[in-house]
């Protein structure tokens, strides 16, 4: 298609021979302009069909998710993910705690994940019922991750005993 238009343009006299190579180089560029842009908005209109369609198509039971809203996640105990974001949390605050100048034998140990639930925001948050103990004694801690996959970035915003359990 890129030689006929050029041998069009060239037996019509728009443009003479010497500036055939900057009217190449302008094609080319605006052919890459126009790819990358159809490609943008292929990528947006996915992401947007995805982030829209998945009420309509529901999530299993109890009609879909609402956007911005709190999602259960059922396979808490088999889902390595959320147990991995579990083990963070814990790890994490006991970090914090020791930065902080806490001493002895306060950690918390990480036993599982028992409840989860998923929020899309700018990024994925998490809030996790996790199960440990800390000084030998079972507890439960509720904790607010945000992993932004995109950026490999997970944060903990918040590690504290629960007060349900």
């Amino acid at each position: 298609m890129a030689t006929a238009i050029l041998t069009s343009s060239l037996n019509s006299h728009f443009i003479n021979k010497s500036q055939l190579p900057i009217f190449i180089m302008a094609f080319l560029r605006l052919r890459t302009v126009l790819l990358t842009t159809a490609t943008l908005l292929s990528v947006f209109f996915l992401a947007i069909s995805v982030d829209y369609l998945t009420p309509v198509v529901g999530s299993g039971g109890g009609g879909g998710r609402m956007v911005g809203g709190r999602t259960e996640i059922r396979d808490v105990k088999t889902n390595q993910e959320v147990q991995d974001l579990g083990r963070f949390s814990v790890k994490e605050y006991n970090w914090s705690r020791r930065r902080q100048g806490y001493k002895g034998n306060g950690d918390v140990v990480f036993t599982e994940v028992v409840e989860a639930e998923r929020q899309v925001v700018s990024g994925i948050k998490y809030y996790l019922k996790i199960a440990a103990t800390q000084e030998g004694v079972p507890k439960v801690f509720e904790s607010v991750v945000v992993v932004k996959p995109w950026v490999h970035s997970k944060e903990l915003l918040n590690f504290a005993p629960s007060t349900k359990y």
